[in-house]
């Protein structure tokens, strides 16, 4: 069986390597993207350290890693660098983008995980 997606789940697609690709957001039951409006390396890292990565090194917009398919699901996305997904930080809300594909976000995140182990 699939694993069970939660609204705010993340994963990145297109990218050729498990570090980098285009966002993908889940909501109300399908995938879709984010708009670069306002993209930078604060929002990219919440993507890259909720996906195990210590940090980003890269925001990259103009769909970078390709066109992505279904709904534009943020768009002016604001982060702090804390939340524990895009859908925790300042947006214009689900759903609400003037944004079409060939402004998709993407990212390029460390290639180290986040160490989970205590000493």
């Amino acid at each position: 069986a699939p694993l069970a997606v939660n609204d705010g789940d993340m994963r990145l697609a297109d990218g050729g390597a498990t570090n980098q690709g285009r966002v993908e957001i889940f909501y109300r039951g399908q995938w879709g993207t984010v708009c670069d409006n306002l993209w930078d390396l604060t929002d990219a890292s919440v993507v890259c350290r909720a996906l195990g990565f210590e940090n980003a090194t890269q925001a990259l917009g103009r769909a970078a890693f390709g066109q992505g398919s279904g709904p534009i699901m943020l768009d002016e996305v604001q982060c702090t660098g804390t939340e524990a997904s895009l859908a925790d930080c300042k947006s214009l809300g689900w759903l609400k983008s003037n944004c079409r594909h060939e402004r998709d976000a993407g990212v390029v995140c460390t290639n180290e995980t986040r160490s989970t182990h205590t000493l």
